[in-house]
């Protein structure tokens, strides 16, 4: 481990003095800093950002930091991943301005005027996250095995093998944080959900109407398909991934459904090489390599995959560091993945002082 790679690493996102409206938010990967409104309008007027002059804008910075199964990680001698916020911002950045090619729903990404950093629509979140599954592996296939057939409202055929293309592409939703009191939905985040409970319970999940579901499912759908169809011309598969939508106000005084978060990256989805695949032993090639690594390495993979043992599983996380090769192999994922879909990959050296500079810049800084 160099010392150059170690100290470019950024894992808190949460500390830079940007004058905000609310506190920060800050997730597994980003933190969000809310701006005041009037440093909204002025950024949409200066920048000449296409949208409603009303849209509050948000600061996304990315961190290096590495969740799996609900819990932050570090490795012997880093504390993140390489690399991995600078990949993750590029990546999907490339994948939203394919869907502009393409003309499908809008995005929240106006800017990336730095490697670590997002300007944003604000949005309100849906509560569910979007999966759509084109083959037969991960949870998925846990379920199968165990003799489920019934996934999302489609059922499955019996007689499939483990990693097989499935007969229609899936969308199998999940919570989004936990909802109480909703008749036939876990109580539980990030617990499997039918489609139809998502129409029963529109106004809960925070949609428009129910048809709004069914409005998800194209724009999921279509998104998988053009990230399918760029990774299919490189001898790839893509297996899964996760979308995330909200409701933004658009151009002309309505609320319009956009695409949030990240799309297409090795974090939100699985990716396989087509030649293992038809040999029968697919790899991971995305955020899974790590989740598999972890499980190997792990004296009992069952704290890892048990909810009931999650107070082990963080004690484990917080005292146990996981070897460097695991956070410099995904490292290599995440960069070789930034390569093959061509986006523009810059990482910085100094991605702190280089961002607040921009920061200062823009006039953002309290």
């Amino acid at each position: 481990m160099t010392e150059s790679a170690s100290s470019a690493v950024m894992t808190i996102s949460d500390d830079l003095s940007i004058a905000v409206e609310r506190p920060v938010h800050s997730g597994k990967v980003r933190s969000v800093y809310f701006l005041r409104p009037s440093d909204s309008r002025r950024l949409i007027e200066e920048r000449g950002y296409a949208i409603s002059p009303d849209s509050d804008l948000a600061i996304m910075v990315i961190s290096d930091r590495l969740s799996a199964f609900d819990c932050l990680w570090r490795a012997e001698s880093l504390d993140g991943v390489p690399g991995k916020g600078a990949a993750l911002n590029a990546i999907a950045a490339h994948w939203f301005s394919a869907f502009e090619r393409a003309k499908l729903e809008s995005h929240h990404l106006l800017e990336m005027p730095h490697p670590m950093l997002w300007i944003v629509r604000q949005a309100q979140p849906l509560r569910f996250e979007a999966i759509a599954r084109r083959y037969l592996t991960g949870s998925l296939w846990r379920a199968y095995s165990r003799g489920e057939r019934s996934v999302g409202g489609v059922t499955l055929p019996d007689g499939l093998s483990q990693y097989a293309k499935l007969p229609e592409l899936l969308f199998t939703p999940s919570t989004k944080g936990v909802m109480r009191g909703l008749d036939g939905v876990p109580e539980n985040d990030d617990a499997p959900v039918a489609p139809s409970l998502i129409a029963r319970y529109w106004r809960e999940f925070g949609l428009r109407n129910d048809d709004d579901v069914k409005a998800c499912q194209q724009a999921l759908a279509r998104g998988f398909e053009v990230i399918e169809e760029v990774l299919a011309q490189q001898g790839e598969l893509l297996v899964d991934t996760k979308f995330e939508f909200g409701l933004a106000p658009a151009v002309d005084g309505s609320r319009e459904l956009i695409y949030m978060d990240e799309v297409g990256t090795p974090d939100s989805s699985r990716i396989w090489r087509r030649e293992d695949w038809e040999q029968g032993s697919p790899r991971e090639h995305s955020k899974e390599q790590f989740r598999e690594a972890l499980m190997a390495w792990v004296p009992d993979r069952d704290v890892l995959l048990n909810a009931d043992r999650m107070d082990e599983r963080k004690a484990l996380a917080e005292t146990r560091r996981v070897p460097d090769s695991f956070f410099l192999d995904l490292a290599e994922t995440y960069r070789s993945a930034a390569q093959r879909t061509g986006a523009n990959l810059v990482v910085s050296d100094a991605p702190r002082e280089s961002m607040l500079d921009l920061l200062s810049q823009l006039r953002l800084l309290a």
